[in-house]
Formats: structure tokens, sequence, C-alpha cells
């Protein structure tokens, strides 16, 4: 295969990597703390032999996530939370500790704070937020203190990346920092009585889909025409 079909098929793989990806923003347009997810393309320059020029693709190996605030929806439950700023939760779960911000918790029997699937919501020094079955009233003020009955039980850890541009979305809500966390010190309030949605638009992501089936179906004919120009080439060498 030459240049051009490597170029090509290079693109076109980008471009398949993408129309996941909005087909996944699309899909998690109503799922709490989702962040909107995309694909970056990039040159990647490839040394062939001595005397050959190099080989020029597009590459589209890394996702990018977009961190602006989803809305703020009322609910009223004592144990929804909402970040107003940046940082994330960070919850615990079997398999180690993720970033998320999606708030809705629950307590468990044991009066640990968990998300629907048994995360348990950690503070700042990153033990489980616990609540006394008992507890009668619980508030939550805007530094992140929890109290039950008047007494304060713990502070509700914020967190943010230490690279902004290693933050890797695991799954649905969630995120993970293999470059590690540090506590978020921009002014961030928390919120009780509300959780944050999707940040994903989906007449937007439904646009740009539009868009990126028209490339790769232009892509497509390219790649079809280019076979026909070879064949064409080599029927008349060969005769």
């Amino acid at each position: 295969m030459d240049n051009i079909g490597y170029t090509s098929l290079t693109r076109q793989s980008g471009l398949m990597r993408e129309m996941q990806s909005i087909a996944n923003n699309i899909a998690n347009a109503s799922t709490t703390g989702f962040r909107r997810e995309g694909v970056i393309f990039s040159e990647f320059v490839h040394a062939l032999e001595k005397d050959d020029p190099s080989l020029s693709m597009a590459t589209a190996n890394t996702r990018a996530l977009n961190l602006q605030q989803g809305a703020l929806t009322q609910t009223g439950g004592a144990f929804d939370f909402a970040i107003e700023g940046v940082g994330f939760f960070m919850v615990e779960g079997p398999n180690g500790q993720f970033l998320t911000r999606a708030g809705s918790f629950t307590p468990s029997s044991e009066g640990e704070l968990v998300a629907p699937d048994g995360y348990r919501l950690l503070d700042g020094g990153g033990s489980p937020v616990f609540v006394p079955p008992d507890a009668q009233s619980v508030s939550l003020a805007a530094d992140g203190t929890l109290s039950a009955d008047g007494r304060a039980l713990a502070l509700i850890g914020l967190f943010s990346p230490t690279d902004q541009n290693d933050l890797r979305h695991v799954a649905g809500s969630r995120f993970e920092a293999p470059n590690g966390v540090e506590p978020a010190l921009a002014d961030a309030v928390v919120l009780q009585g509300f959780i944050e949605g999707s940040n994903v638009d989906p007449i937007t992501e439904v646009a740009r889909m539009i868009e990126v089936q028209r490339s790769y179906e232009l892509g497509q004919q390219f790649l079809e025409k280019e076979d026909e120009r070879i064949r064409a080439v080599l029927k008349t060498v060969i005769g």
C-alpha cells in the first residue's frame, strides 16, 4: 500500500474513534456528572528507509475531556451534593479510588455515604464519610463540612488532578488521574440538595455526528477512486 492509502486509512480510523466518542456522549446526555469527551487529531511522522521520504499520517489516539460545568438540578435530597466550581468528589470501590462529579449518595447499613453502586464517598483525608444511623437532621456547609444534629462529622474532600490533561475517563461519570491528585484550592461551593447533570449538548453532538459521517463517506469515496486508479494503471501496464 502506498503513502496515500496509509494516510487515508489512518484518517478513517480516527474518524471512527470520533464517531464512537460522539455516540457515547449522546448515550450519556442524561447521566449525572458525565463529562463530554472528544478526540484530538495529531500528525504522526514515521521514518521509512534511509533514502525514502518520511510518511506523515493523522492519528486520533488522544481523548480530550470537556470539564465545563453541567446544569445543577435541585432535588431536595439530604445526601445529594453538587460542586459549583472546580473540583471532584473522591469515591473508593473495590478497584481503587476515582474522581467524580456525580454527587448522589445514600447511607449504607453501616452509616457510610455510598454512591448507587456502593462506592464510598471520601473526606479530605481519604477516609469514608460516616453519618450516624440515628441522625435526625443532616446539613452541608458551603465549604463541604457535613454535620448531623448540629455536630460536625467530616469535611467532604474536593480534589483536582495534578495534571488536568492527564485525567482519564474510566466508566460512566468516573475518572482516574494517573499522576495523582491534590486538594482543590480554587473557589468552589458544595451544595446540598442538588445534583449536577451531564455537560453534553445533544443537539451539538448530533450535528457533529453528521459532520463526521460525511467526512468518513468522503474518505471512503476517495479510497475507492484510488483503488480504481491503481487497477486501471495495472491493467494498462500488464496489458
